[in-house]
C-alpha cells in the first residue's frame, strides 16, 4: 500500500489512542517533518488534516505527511519531556528551535583535599560539587573573582596528602606571597580552617549569602578580641566587599525562596523567553532564548516548550514558577503564579523588561546589518495586524487643524518603506468648509489628494491612516467611493484616547498591544502629520494675525508695514514702542495713526 495514500492516513489517524503522548510525522523518503506532544493523541493529531488548518505553514506540512508514528506514555509532562528530548535529537525542519545550544559553564569544587574552585563546561562524576550552570563567562568570572577576594584558595594540583604535607615536599609559591593563598601545601593552613572557607563558598553559590556575612563577622570579632587588628581589617574589607555583591543582587522582599521566572514577547519570525532563577530574593541566574517560529506557534505553547527545554538544560528545581499569562501545563509538585501585585509582580516586571529589550536589541542588530529583511520584516507584521491585502511600502497619513473653525488648514504626510518621504509631504488650505466641521474637512481633503494624483496618474498608497475617529474615517471613506477607489486602498483611522484602530463599516474597534511594531508606526505617522499641519497652522494664523492688525489701518500702506515690522520684527514690540521712535521712521503723520488705532501710550510731556 503506498503510504502517501489518503486512505492509509486516515487508518492511522483512526486508529490512534486517546492517551498523552508524542507524535512524528514522516514524508516519503522517512524523514521526520514534525514531533509533538498531546494529551490526546487522537484529537491532536486529527486537527492537522481538517480542511480549514491552523495556518498556511501547516497546511503545506501536512501535505507532506506520509507516515504517522507514536509513543504512549504516562502523563503531559512525561509527553513534554519526551518531546523535548526528540526534537533535540533529530530536529526536525518544522518544529521549533532554541536558538541557543552551547554548553554552559559551571563553577566546580573539586572533590580533593584543600579543593581547587574553578570554571569548567564539562561535567565529571568523579563525586566534585557543581554550581550553575551560569548563562554567560561573564557572570562565572564575576563569581570566581568574588570568591578570590573574600577567601585565599590554592590554585596548583598538587596531591595535598597529610604525608606529602608532612614531608614538606612542595615550596611555597608567589601566590602566598601576594596573599592569594594560604600555603596549605606547607602546612601553613589547616584543613579545618581551608574546610570552613569552602564550606563559605558553597553557601554564595547557592545564594544563602547571610551565613556567609555572619561567619565573617564572627572571625572578625575574634580577630578584634586578640588584637589581631590586620587580620581583622581584611575581614572587614571583605565585609564590604560582600555586602556590595548582596546591595546589587537583591532585587526584591529576600523572604521569596528558589522561585523560577520566565516572560515571552515575539514578533512575526521568532519568541523570546527570558528566565530567572531567584533565590532569598537574589537574581543568581539570568538567561534569555531566542526560539524560532515554524507553525505560528501561539505564545502559551511557545512558553510551555521553553519552561520544559531551560529547566531540563540549567537543571532547575524550582517548586514554585512567576509566568505572565495561564498556561494549560502541570508539572509534578509545581506550583504556577501569576501574579497580580506585589513583589512576585515585580520580579516578573523585570524579567518582561529584560526580554523586550533583548528582542530590539535583537531588532537593531538585525536593521543594522540587514536593512531591507528589517523593513520587510515590519511591513509584513503591519500587513498582519491590520489585515491588509498587500504590504504597506506607501503609506499617507491625513490631519485637519483649526482653532474653532479659524483658519482651516489640513496636511498629508507620506511614509515609504516605513520611513519619512519629506518631499512628498502636501499641506492644504480648505476652501469649501465654514465653521469648524473636521468631518467635512477630511473629507475635502482626502478628495482634492487623490483626485490630482490620479489626473497626475501618480503611484497611490497602499494604505492611508486618518487621524481620527469613526466620523473622520467615514469622511475619508466617502471620498474614495466618489473617486471609485473604495476597496483599492486600505483605509483607517486612528482616534487618540485609547489609540483605537477603526475599519471602514465596522463600529468596534481593535486595540493594538502598546508595544506593537505596528502601532508605533501608526502613531508615528500621526504624529508626524499633527506636527507637519500644527507647524502650518501656526504660520497662517501668525501672518493672518498681522495682517488684522496693521493692514486694516487707514493711511498704513505695505512699505510702511514693511518698515515696522523690519525694525522692530512683531506688532507686540511696535505696541511697546514710544511714538517719538515711530516719527523717526515713518513720520509724524502715520506715527499718530499707528498710536491711535493701536492705542500706544504716548509719553507726557511737561
Amino acid at each position: 500500500m503506498d503510504k502517501s495514500n489518503d486512505s492509509y492516513l486516515s487508518m492511522l489517524v483512526q486508529s490512534l489512542p486517546d492517551n498523552p503522548g508524542v507524535y512524528q510525522f514522516f514524508d516519503t523518503d522517512g524523514k521526520i517533518l514534525y514531533i509533538g506532544k498531546a494529551k490526546n493523541l487522537k484529537k491532536r493529531v486529527t486537527s492537522y488534516f481538517k480542511k480549514m488548518p491552523n495556518s498556511v505553514k501547516t497546511s503545506i506540512m501536512a501535505a507532506k505527511i506520509a507516515d504517522i508514528k507514536h509513543i504512549i506514555v504516562d502523563s503531559e509532562t512525561d509527553a513534554l519531556l519526551l518531546e523535548n528530548n526528540l526534537i533535540k535529537k533529530y530536529q526536525p525542519r518544522y518544529n521549533v528551535l532554541l536558538k541557543d545550544d552551547k554548553s554552559f559553564p559551571w563553577i566546580c569544587i573539586k572533590n580533593e583535599r584543600f579543593p581547587r574552585v574553578f570554571s569548567t563546561r564539562k561535567i565529571f562524576k568523579d563525586g566534585s560539587a557543581y554550581f550553575g550552570p551560569y548563562t554567560s563567562a561573564y557572570m562565572v568570572r564575576s563569581m570566581l573573582e568574588l570568591i578570590r577576594q573574600l577567601f585565599p584558595l590554592r590554585t596548583c594540583n598538587y596531591a595535598l596528602s597529610d604525608e606529602n604535607i608532612s614531608k614538606k615536599n612542595f615550596k611555597i609559591c608567589l601566590e602566598y606571597h601576594i596573599k592569594n593563598c594560604n600555603a596549605p601545601c606547607a602546612g601553613l593552613q589547616t584543613k579545618e580552617e581551608y574546610d570552613k572557607n569552602i564550606h563559605g563558598i558553597k553557601n554564595i553559590l547557592k545564594g544563602n549569602i547571610q551565613s556567609v556575612i555572619t561567619y565573617l563577622k564572627e572571625k572578625m570579632l575574634y580577630f578584634a578580641s586578640e588584637q589581631k587588628f590586620e587580620e581583622a581589617q581584611n575581614i572587614k574589607e571583605n565585609l564590604e566587599v560582600i555586602e556590595h555583591y548582596r546591595s546589587k543582587s537583591i532585587i526584591v522582599n529576600p523572604s521569596i525562596h528558589n522561585v523560577d521566572v520566565f516572560s515571552i514577547t515575539d514578533d512575526e519570525q521568532n519568541a523570546y523567553v527570558n528566565f530567572m532563577k531567584i533565590v532569598d530574593g537574589a537574581v543568581i541566574q539570568m538567561y534569555t532564548a531566542e526560539i524560532k517560529k515554524k507553525l505560528e506557534e501561539s505564545p502559551d505553547e511557545l512558553l510551555i516548550y521553553a519552561i520544559t527545554d531551560i529547566r531540563e538544560r540549567l537543571i532547575s528545581v524550582s517548586k514554585e514558577i512567576i509566568v505572565p499569562f495561564n498556561i494549560d501545563y502541570t508539572l509534578p509538585g509545581v506550583t504556577f503564579t501569576v501574579p497580580q501585585i506585589g513583589d512576585k509582580l515585580k520580579l516578573l516586571e523585570l524579567s518582561q523588561r529584560n526580554v523586550k529589550y533583548y528582542m530590539l536589541e535583537k531588532h537593531k542588530q538585525q536593521a543594522s546589518a540587514h536593512p531591507q529583511q528589517h523593513i520587510r520584516r515590519i511591513l509584513e507584521t503591519i500587513k498582519k495586524d491590520l489585515y491588509l491585502p498587500e504590504l504597506p511600502v506607501h503609506i499617507e497619513c491625513f490631519d485637519c487643524s483649526n482653532i474653532l473653525g479659524s483658519y482651516p488648514v489640513a496636511s498629508c504626510v507620506v511614509f515609504k518603506n516605513i520611513k519619512p518621504s519629506k518631499s512628498n509631504y502636501r499641506k492644504y488650505n480648505i476652501k469649501t468648509v465654514e465653521g469648524p466641521d473636521d468631518f467635512a474637512s477630511m473629507e475635502e481633503i482626502v478628495f482634492r489628494r487623490y483626485k490630482r494624483s490620479l489626473e497626475e496618474q501618480q503611484s497611490l498608497p497602499q494604505l492611508i491612516v486618518i487621524d481620527g475617529g469613526k466620523g473622520q474615517l467615514n469622511a475619508g471613506v466617502r471620498s474614495l467611493e466618489k473617486l471609485e477607489l473604495r476597496g483599492k486602498i486600505a483605509i483607517i483611522g486612528i482616534a487618540k484616547r485609547l489609540e483605537e484602530i477603526y475599519f471602514p463599516g465596522d463600529s468596534v474597534p481593535i486595540y493594538l498591544d502598546k508595544n506593537s511594531e505596528t502601532l508605533k508606526i501608526i502613531q508615528q505617522l500621526r504624529n508626524e502629520a499633527h506636527r507637519f499641519g500644527i507647524k502650518f497652522h501656526r504660520e497662517k494664523r501668525t501672518k493672518g494675525f498681522v495682517t488684522s492688525e496693521l493692514d486694516n489701518i487707514p493711511g498704513i500702506g505695505p512699505k510702511t508695514k514693511e518698515l515696522l515690522l523690519k525694525e522692530f520684527k512683531s506688532v507686540a514690540r511696535i505696541k511697546k514702542t514710544e511714538i517719538t521712535e515711530l516719527e523717526k521712521i515713518i513720520g509724524k503723520s502715520k506715527a499718530s495713526i499707528i498710536f491711535t488705532q493701536l492705542l500706544i501710550k504716548c509719553p507726557i510731556k511737561f
